[in-house]
């Protein structure tokens, strides 16, 4: 591992460490597990799915603009965990345990985060109305990753800027 990251793991492992004490593990996990369940893909799909059962036209054309977008974050994001095979928390530090299972074996980025934020960037371009839920929806997931001990807090930040950017320029490409 290099230097550098050897050294954000360890500054970054601190708060790992704080989301995972053991009397936090029974109230704070299964909320997040839930949320973190849904980010899988259960809650962007289910909406995907009724925008053109609610707007039509509309609502197809943002459903088929978050699935591109969508499919732009999932190679990037695998490309990215490829290169940096970053361990995740719940793998490398002592204390630290998954609150749900991995999907994979490495955390950099959070694909969950990078996902929900590009979404809902996209999503809100053609219904800011939505924001109220998917605002407070992305940000759950982004915390869930980090509570339940599968990523670090830049895996979520550089995850979040990814997102943005994925999202934004999915929309100036729409324009």
């Amino acid at each position: 591992m290099k230097p550098w990251l050897q050294r954000l793991n360890e500054v970054e492992a601190q708060v790992c460490r704080v989301w995972s004490r053991p009397e936090r593990r029974e109230w704070v996990q299964p909320p997040f597990a839930v949320v973190s369940r849904l980010g899988d893909g259960v809650f962007w799909y289910s909406l995907i799915a009724v925008l053109p059962l609610i707007d039509g036209r509309g609502g197809l054309k943002a459903s088929l603009h978050m699935l591109l977008t969508g499919a732009v974050a999932l190679l990037l994001y695998k490309a990215l965990k490829g290169l940096t095979q970053r361990e995740r928390p719940c793998h490398a530090v002592a204390g630290i345990t998954a609150g749900v299972p991995p999907l994979d074996h490495y955390s950099f980025p959070s694909g969950h985060t990078l996902h929900a934020v590009s979404f809902t960037t996209v999503a809100l371009f053609y219904y800011p109305v939505l924001a109220w839920l998917l605002v407070p929806f992305t940000i759950l997931v982004a915390t869930s990753r980090i509570a339940l001990g599968l990523h670090y807090p830049s895996d979520v930040l550089v995850a979040t800027a990814i997102g943005l950017t994925l999202g934004y320029a999915g929309i100036l490409l729409a324009l």
